[in-house]
């Protein structure tokens, strides 16, 4: 979401003179044609007044035309700051904006997405749930989340040291990129899907990169230890490595582009779905086919049998099989179709349906 809200705003000021209040730290990786303005992240609730008080300033001495919420979260802040200067509000909400089992915020946060005067949402999914919520179906959109496309595969000799430093020579990649939550199922899939896979291709290695989510709001954590001695219990321990985090563009583009399979077992919590599932895009941008199970906006992240498989909610034996599916297919093969498919989702083009959707006069 942080990446996505980044995206946003250089994006957006692409057609429009942009400024953002964020958390503090986050100037470090702001667009350079960006102005922002930072507030301390914790405690949560002096995030929101330093945010509101900062937004007000800023809305007072610049008159904006449009105040942006980047999730359901400061979506009260950009409503209240809309009336203020007579701007247009508007927010980009993910599902679980609008599911969170919170009685406060159920009660002042989700009212104010119906008063806005427009919300995206991130899928279609989301929408659904955006509706159930008392949104007008007048006052929304879906934009999907963007990504970024490389120009040119990384080079074989990174791909062949990267396999060579981890001891993945000759083993079949199972990629797992993301955070260690709960909704993230890997924990459920170590235990009840990779055996199967194990099974069939002994020399399957799970190759994990993420770690357990530091300020996530409402996310339950999986940690390492837990999911290692699921996989020790399940009998799969010599066959999980974690990385950590990756935020080296290069290294996590040479991750994706020398594995076989990315494997995205999300489970279906219904009050904390799955918006989107921006990682199955990126893998997607790296030809790299994801099997996942069709929960939540996962449905809109994956075509089926182009940019990987889609197994049936919690089914573990119907996503082993869609996993030995993605296997048997060719690489190169999966990778033509999956280039294909995520081609529409470029950044560019999610600034300009976004911007078409936050100014539709412009």
């Amino acid at each position: 979401m942080e990446r996505l809200n980044w995206h946003m705003a250089d994006e957006l000021s692409k057609y429009a003179e942009v400024r953002v209040v964020g958390p503090r730290g986050s100037a470090a990786q702001k667009p350079d044609n960006v102005q922002i303005t930072e507030a301390p992240l914790k405690p949560l609730p002096l995030f929101l007044i330093v945010a509101f008080i900062k937004g007000l300033w800023a809305t007072l001495r610049w008159r904006p035309d449009t105040i942006l919420a980047g999730s359901g979260l400061t979506a009260p802040i950009a409503w209240i700051l809309g009336k203020l200067a007579g701007a247009r509000s508007v927010a980009y909400l993910h599902g679980f904006d609008i599911t969170v089992d919170h009685a406060f915020y159920r009660r002042l946060w989700r009212p104010t997405f119906k008063r806005l005067d427009h919300v995206i949402v991130n899928s279609t999914p989301t929408k659904q749930l955006a509706l159930a919520a008392g949104v007008n179906e007048e006052q929304l959109s879906i934009v999907f989340p963007g990504v970024s496309i490389p120009a040119a595969p990384q080079p074989a000799e990174r791909i062949a040291a990267f396999r060579e430093k981890h001891r993945l020579m000759g083993k079949k990649i199972l990629l797992s990129v993301g955070r260690l939550t709960t909704r993230k199922g890997l924990r459920e899939f170590v235990a009840q899907g990779l055996p199967t896979a194990v099974n069939a291709e002994p020399d399957a290695m799970l190759v994990v990169i993420g770690e357990a989510p530091r300020n996530s709001l409402g996310a339950g954590i999986q940690t390492v230890e837990s999911i290692q001695a699921a996989a020790a219990r399940a009998g799969v321990g010599a066959n999980v490595i974690f990385l950590g985090v990756i935020t080296n563009p290069a290294e996590l583009a040479t991750a994706y582009e020398a594995a076989d399979v990315h494997v995205f077992p999300v489970r279906h919590i219904p009050d904390d779905p799955e918006g989107f599932g921006m990682v199955a895009i990126e893998a997607a941008a790296h030809g790299l086919p994801t099997v996942a199970f069709a929960t939540g906006g996962v449905v809109d992240a994956v075509a089926e049998g182009q940019s990987g498989h889609l197994a049936q909610a919690d089914n573990y034996q119907a996503f082993s099989h869609a996993l030995a599916a993605a296997l048997s297919t060719e690489r190169l093969t999966w990778r033509a179709k999956a280039l294909e498919f995520v081609e529409p989702f470029a950044w560019p083009a999610f600034g300009e349906r976004l911007a078409a959707q936050i100014a539709p006069n412009r």
